[in-house]
């Protein structure tokens, strides 16, 4: 459909002599997706930003051949640039919540775009706005185009996003890690959105750090560590024969490629872990019984969130929670930390009253000397920690509510990094001086200075690279083993699940659609939802089809 190519020989990128991006080349013809993929830091998304102009202030940008239909890029002003964007170049960034403007409905903000380069009336450009977002399968678009993001779930929002990037008919789409963070379901309607953008003769450039996600798109991928590209080839044979070590890591580093009980880094042992024999227990150690939950909304209306939720979590297991956002995953988990209270059903915690309905509560009192007994993790460690607070700092006030004398502080500080495999170096800094798998490890350090006996960890690697998640995951079992803890972990990554679970629950619209041990559950699940969700799920061991069947409901038409 578009006689358009990039061509990319020798793109060197530096800032203040550091070079980020050294020696790339890559050619990207219509109707063919290529992949950049490594971890944070490797050279990626800044590749992706200099296409379109905006690598940064003080990028310094050198090649051989830097152009985009035979125009020579690296000449380009900032009126050519803006040119450029959205008309000829379309950009889809990771988080939807940060790229769409806050203060404005999605419709106005794509509306702004076609205004911008100064597209048919103002009849015609509402018309493509509404045609726009029913193009990317977003129900109801009238009423949509008239919310802003934050009022519309994450996959909804990623959809609005490409919507706007595809506003002006682009030849080239870039699509930095469009998927991550999103639901199974959600990442699937993501993919086969992209998937019909290729098919329907656009160019795709895919940033990612997930070869499970690439394997769904990609005809020839590049993958980068710090700047320099170790492998390129085409989709098949880097993940069937990839020729460098670092490839063979990040495959192996994903929680589905080896089987449950191995260790996931690259460093370790990859034998299984011998666990301790768990005694057969009859009473669980952390129990939710017919719990049922409303919230009121914007509009007044009372709305169901939870209901009719029972969970047994047992001494030393990990019992892991899946579904998609909103399915009530994160309000089960504040039910079960004494953070709200149910309207309905009862929490117990070794056998006895922990949280519930009104003739079920116990004292806050009470539930204050027993908290720290449950410990949590959240996903996003930077916005649980106090930006002000150095590491030492954090991990002493986590360590005086577990009771530490302030002689001892400094020695159990220590010991707690020592214990998730940190440096003393670290107690000087502030969470934003911290990689974020440092940050993750000292989220945990803080959960467990307490000596809880349950971790709650709600999403705790979603926001990691495949080989930092993998490092974390394998910390997690280590001192599962170590401490005899029992966890409760929430994720929407499957795989994840799959790998650190015992028993798991599905969820789905606030109820419990089926619970079980965690390989019945994945080897031969019986409710419809949990079907669906398994096969939601990328599959590296896939070949990539060459003719796809056309996605239904989507129609491509953006003359």
């Amino acid at each position: 459909m578009h006689n358009k190519t990039l061509v990319i020989d020798g793109l060197n990128i530096q800032f203040a002599h550091q070079t980020v991006v050294n020696d790339l080349s890559l050619t990207l013809s219509p109707g063919k997706c290529v992949a950049l993929v490594g971890e944070s830091g490797s050279g990626k998304s800044v590749t992706a930003r200099s296409i379109v102009g905006l690598a940064g202030q003080g990028a310094q940008i050198q090649a051989r051949q830097f152009s985009y239909a035979g125009q020579n890029l690296l000449d380009n002003t900032e009126k050519d640039w803006r040119l450029i964007r959205g008309q000829e170049i379309g950009f889809v960034l990771q988080d939807a919540l940060v790229s769409l403007d806050p203060l404005r409905p999605v419709g106005k903000e794509i509306l702004e775009s076609l205004t911008a380069h100064g597209w048919g009336t103002f009849a015609t450009r509402k018309e493509k706005v509404i045609s726009l977002l029913e193009q990317v399968g977003i129900p109801y678009p009238e009423l949509r185009a008239n919310q802003r993001a934050d009022q519309l779930s994450g996959g909804l929002r990623q959809r609005a996003l490409i919507a706007s990037a595809l506003a002006l008919n682009p030849s080239l789409v870039i699509a930095d890690e469009p998927t991550t963070a999103l639901d199974a379901t959600v990442q699937s309607r993501i993919l086969e959105l992209l998937k019909q953008i290729k098919n329907n003769g656009n160019s795709l450039l895919l940033i990612s750090h997930d070869l499970a996600v690439v394997s769904q798109l990609a005809d020839e991928v590049l993958v980068l560590h710090h700047g320099k590209v170790l492998e390129q080839g085409p989709i098949e044979q880097i993940l069937h024969q990839p020729q460098h070590p670092y490839t063979r890591s990040l495959l192996d580093a994903l929680p589905a490629s080896r089987p449950r009980g191995q260790r996931l880094s690259s460093h370790a042992q990859t034998q299984p872990r011998v666990r301790k024999e768990q005694n057969i227990q009859i009473i669980p150690l952390l129990e939710a019984k017919q719990i049922a939950k409303r919230y009121r909304g914007p509009d007044q209306q009372w709305r169901q969130i939870v209901e009719d939720i029972n969970i047994q979590l047992y001494e030393g297991r990990t019992l892991g929670i899946v579904g998609e956002s909103g399915s009530g995953k994160s309000t089960v988990a504040r039910i079960l930390l004494g953070l709200i209270e149910p309207e309905e059903g009862a929490v117990s915690f070794a056998g006895k009253a922990w949280n519930g309905a009104a003739n079920h509560r116990i004292p806050e009192r009470e539930r204050r000397l027993r908290r720290r007994d449950i410990s949590v993790i959240y996903q996003d460690p930077l916005s649980s920690f106090d930006p002000r607070w150095n590491v030492e700092q954090i991990l002493e006030d986590a360590l005086q509510v577990g009771g530490v004398k302030s002689t001892e502080l400094k020695h159990e500080v220590a010991a707690l990094l020592k214990k998730v495999r940190l440096s003393f170096d670290v107690t000087r800094r502030h969470p934003l001086q911290l990689s974020g798998g440092q940050r993750q490890r000292v989220a945990i350090a803080r959960a467990i200075a307490s000596h809880p006996r349950v971790i709650i960890c709600d999403e705790p690697v979603s926001a990691l690279d495949v080989s930092v998640q993998a490092q974390v995951l394998d910390l997690l079992d280590d001192l599962q083993e170590e401490l005899g803890l029992t966890y409760l972990f929430i994720s929407h990554d499957l795989g994840v699940i799959r790998h650190i679970s015992d028993d798991v629950v599905v969820m789905s619209q606030g109820q419990i659609v089926e619970q079980g041990e965690t390989e019945q559950i994945f080897n031969d699940p019986q409710h419809a939802y949990t079907k669906q969700l398994l096969g939601a799920v990328p599959d590296l061991s896939l070949t990539l089809d060459e003719n796809p069947k056309p996605i239904s409901n989507l129609n491509f038409s953006f003359a």
